[in-house]
């Protein structure tokens, strides 16, 4: 770095590009120069090493030096050559980006090793709670079903077909789950080589569709497990047929995509297969639409910036012309006849929703917004950013905080109150000329009421005072109940521009309350402040208002689209990077190895394997990238710049198929069922007004010879309806006029009366039981209380059995419970082992206890498998395992008399002599509420039994 920094003094030019942009590089140099003429030769106590390797690592990524002009002219300065100074930048920045990637490495494998505290206490805390994430799951699993081979021998018994959908979104650890289950061998442990056995594991899947590395999914182990399956003698099919799009539309997918997949073993990519037409051809309709970005120019060239203020307008209008000119038709997935197309036919589809923490759908919906066009977010993540919810979280900062003016202030003009700016002006110098507060809730000036155009500060001042002296006293979501009340919110967010959403994402405030005091919140300042940190470090999923089949323009991820098929779809967000150029992860399953980056810095094992994994993203980006299109039925939008394929997007692999050779761009034919199109140009406008050239694609009907022909109809920009304007005013005004029809208002008013009483009516209809459903625990109890449960045990066919040994046991409800749970739980011919081993598990699981208790439930322990390995070796315990057939922990059921329900659960039931014995367990503890009630209980399931098997029955009430 020395070296450079001083051939790249004093350039015969002072503003030199390549002087300037080298000039890092050289202010790095001359501080660490200056701090190591400090130092003393051998002793370097001034120098920072460790910051000189941060510095070095930063210039490695600094913008400016990474992308240094050359400048102009053969001469740097007085006998240095310009191609010598471009050759040593080129040899240094290959120095110092080795450098830099040497020391992410070391410093990641440094920080892996400092991680493991906070793994092990993570582990602890799961061990603790007795809880497992997902993963825990996965891997427990693989692990009891690869080690233990009574519990794979079971599984394999019990499991005699297993059938897999969507196979290509399978992990390593499920497959080798899968492949264990399927295995002829009990024996075999090893997943690779196991045999599975014919017919037993069947599995479809399309590795086209592979799309969740992000999830472990990994074609690699897909295209293994299929290569296993079809060595051991299963049968490959490859389905063709679809079902789904209209031919035009799979010809142009197969143009697209069967030149990107084919099957490479490196980047794991998928193999095509073409899709097969099934439905016929739509006639006066295009199948593909090519959108033209109407300005996709910045200053000189074609700039993303302008591509993302440009195509939202576009797409937004380009869907009014579709629902409200077209008279297009399409298909529903029902089937039936073609239909007039609708909002809910159509779906924008996106590759991400946040660009560097900003909303990428905000700019498409404001567009349809602005034209009318009603729409869902499905998914969208800015929730704690939409106006109303802000509303709604500065009401509450109201509520809470009187004198948090700012947050009252912001209530009052807000979309809750609606108070204009004239009206707060002057109420804050008619009411508090000085510097005290002009707006507390508990400082409203008893002459405000005089004044008539002031009285809405009044009012609503006055109300969030109520709330505020309540809110401790009810709950929270009452409170937000009340606030909407107060300020008629559900009307007046529901007129607005996409109302549905603003009034469903604040019942969600509503219900997020709720959940707050389900999960154990107690009061209401917590919850405002709960919400408060939600909103600064989360993005929170929009609330769901739409259900299938309802009007409006779905917008959506392609992950969140996989599955599903829609009549139109128009893809978005053109931008969007393809795949990234370094690679976030590398997996080595076969190895048990995962290296990922941390905190931006790459371990030396990703490093190695970078450029592999960069190619396995990109594979599995143009995978997304098929998905997407796939999800059309008849029409597909494809974004696109007319003046050239847009390079780097994710939508790169269409660009193919729907961009013809430069030589015939110029001649398209006419497009059918579209707007008249008046224009020779698909830009709307460049710099300096310059006109189309030979390589712009005009717009029109353009013919496609790859393989099956099929047509793209380039839409002419000129016809939309670009910018148009967002509307902030009412839907509706019409229904909240004053001069109205009154006679229409009355018989309104008379509708709404009566939908009112028959809403009450139903509700008083639906609130009562159709069956009176009751515990068979919770009968006996009433027999007792009505004092005649003994009447019932005197008449009962019971047999009391008792235990002996049960002085000096523990008692209480605890003990009873664990006793209960190792019986039901154990085998009948369980080991002292396997009894002691259930026992301490259903304590773990049963009871919580802190460390005074511990000696406690140890003792309950012991004693419980003291009482099971008893019982176990009992005669009657005897008879039932040799019994034909027996019942455990089985629910019984059924009506009494008076028609009520009673449902229990049998502890024992076993079949002998052509009778059944039925057996029920009690602790002491449980016996002293009264042995009446227990015997009468259990003849009731006696007799269930006995009218449900049609055989006589008896009941032993066994005491342990």
């Amino acid at each position: 770095m020395h070296e450079f920094a001083a051939l790249t003094e004093s350039p015969s030019y002072a503003k030199d590009t390549l002087y300037l942009d080298t000039a890092p590089a050289r202010h790095l140099s001359a501080e660490i120069a200056l701090q190591q003429s400090l130092d003393d030769p051998g002793r370097p106590r001034h120098s920072d090493f460790d910051g000189w390797e941060a510095r070095l690592a930063d210039l490695s990524r600094h913008r400016d030096f990474s992308r240094v002009r050359h400048g102009r002219g053969p001469g740097y300065r007085q006998g240095v050559t310009r191609a010598a100074v471009v050759d040593a930048l080129d040899r240094f920045k290959a120095h110092l980006d080795q450098f830099r990637m040497n020391a992410d490495a070391d410093l990641a494998a440094a920080l892996q090793q400092e991680l493991r505290g906070a793994i092990e206490r993570y582990e602890a805390l799961k061990a603790r709670a007795g809880a497992l994430d997902f993963l825990d799951l996965l891997l427990k699993a693989r692990d009891l079903i690869r080690g233990n081979e009574l519990v794979r021998r079971g599984f394999q018994s019990r499991f005699t077909h297993i059938f897999v959908d969507e196979f290509q979104d399978t992990d390593p650890l499920q497959a080798e789950i899968l492949m264990l289950l399927a295995a002829a061998d009990p024996s075999a442990t090893d997943w690779r080589a196991a045999t599975p056995v014919p017919g037993r594991l069947f599995v479809v899947g399309d590795p086209k569709q592979s799309i969740y590395r992000f999830r472990r999914a990994d074609v690699g182990i897909y295209r293994e497990v299929c290569d296993r399956l079809v060595r051991c003698g299963a049968t490959l099919v490859h389905l063709t047929t679809s079902f789904r799009g209209v031919p035009e539309l799979q010809a142009c997918i197969n143009a697209a995509f069967a030149p990107v997949m084919t099957g490479d073993s490196v980047t794991l990519q998928a193999a095509y297969v073409p899709l097969a037409p099934f439905r016929s051809a739509s006639k006066g309709q295009p199948a593909v639409v090519a959108l033209p970005v109407p300005r996709p120019y910045g200053t000189r060239n074609i700039s993303a910036w302008s591509i993302e203020d440009s195509l939202p307008d576009a797409t937004g209008a380009l869907v009014e012309w579709i629902v409200n000119e077209s008279n297009w038709k399409v298909t529903e997935r029902s089937g039936g006849k073609p239909v007039p197309v609708a909002a809910k036919h159509i779906c924008l589809l996106f590759r991400r929703f946040l660009s560097f923490g900003e909303d990428v759908t905000q700019p498409y919906v404001q567009a349809l917004e602005a034209r009318g066009i009603p729409h869902v977010l499905v998914g969208g993540k800015t929730f704690h950013d939409r106006e109303e919810v802000e509303a709604i979280r500065a009401a509450l900062a109201a509520i809470e905080w009187p004198d948090d003016e700012l947050s009252v202030f912001a209530t009052l003009r807000g979309p809750l109150f609606a108070i204009g700016d004239e009206e707060l002006l002057e109420w804050k110098y008619r009411f508090a000329p000085s510097h005290t507060p002009a707006f507390h809730p508990f400082r409203v000036p008893a002459d405000a009421d005089g004044v008539s155009h002031l009285q809405p500060i009044a009012r609503a001042l006055r109300a969030l005072r109520r709330l505020h002296q309540r809110r401790n006293y009810i709950p929270v979501a009452d409170t937000i109940q009340q606030l909407l009340d107060e300020t008629r919110a559900h009307v007046g967010l529901v007129l607005r521009s996409g109302g549905e959403q603003a009034l469903a994402n604040v019942l969600h405030v509503a219900e997020l309350a709720r959940q707050y005091e389900a999960e154990g919140g107690i009061s209401f300042r917590g919850f405002v402040e709960e919400l408060r940190r939600a909103a600064d470090r989360a993005q929170a999923a929009e609330a769901p208002i739409l259900e299938e089949g309802s009007d409006g323009v779905r917008i959506m991820t392609v992950h969140k689209a996989k599955g599903l098929e829609f009549p139109i779809v128009v893809l978005a967000d053109l931008t969007c990077r393809l795949s990234r150029t370094e690679a976030g992860r590398w997996i080595d399953p076969e190895h048990g190895l995962c290296a990922l980056k941390l905190a931006g810095w790459s371990p030396i094992d990703l490093l190695l394997h970078d450029a592999e994994e960069a190619a396995c993203d990109k594979a599995e980006s143009e995978r997304l990238a098929y998905v997407a299109a796939t999800r059309a039925r008849d029409v597909l939008v494809i974004p696109a710049v007319g003046d050239g394929a847009y390079e780097g997007g994710w939508l790169d692999p269409l660009n193919r198929a729907v961009y013809p050779p430069e030589g015939r761009r110029r001649d398209p034919g006419k497009a059918v069922g579209c707007a008249p199109f008046r224009s020779k140009d698909t830009v709307v406008n460049r710099p300096n007004g310059d006109p189309a050239s030979a390589a712009t694609v005009a717009p029109g009907s353009h013919e496609f010879k790859n393989g099956s022909a099929y047509s793209v109809v380039w839409w002419d920009p000129h016809v939309l309806n670009l910018g148009a304007a967002s509307s902030f005013g009412l839907r509706r005004d019409d229904l909240i006029v004053k001069d109205g029809d009154m006679f229409a208002v009355e018989e309104r008013l008379s509708d709404y009366e009566r939908w009112a009483r028959d809403r009450v009516h139903v509700i008083e209809t639906a609130s009562e039981p159709g069956v009176r459903v009751q515990t068979a625990t919770a009968w006996a109890a009433q027999a007792a209380k009505d004092g005649v449960d003994a009447v019932i045990a005197d008449s009962a066919d019971i047999t009391v059995v008792a235990l002996a040994g049960a002085e000096g046991r523990p008692r209480g409800p605890r003990f009873g419970t664990l006793v209960h749970a190792v019986l039901a739980t154990v085998p009948m011919d369980a080991s002292a082992d396997v009894i002691e081993t259930t026992a301490k598990t259903q304590a773990r699981m049963l009871v919580s206890v802190g460390d005074e208790d511990r000696l406690a439930l140890a003792g309950e322990v012991r004693a419980a498998v003291v009482v099971v390995r008893a019982v176990l070796a009992y005669e009657l315990m005897d008879r039932a395992r040799r019994a034909q057939r027996t019942r455990r922990e089985t629910p019984v059921s059924w009506i009494q008399k008076d028609g009520t329900l009673i449902e229990g659960v049998l502890d024992l039931a076993f079949d002998e002599g052509g009778a059944t014995t039925v057996v029920d367990f009690k602790t002491d503890h449980e016996l002293a509420a009264g042995e009446a009630r227990y015997r009468a209980q259990l003849q009731q399931y006696v007799n269930a039994v006995s009218r449900a098997t049609g055989r006589p029955a008896s009941g032993v009430l066994f005491r342990v």
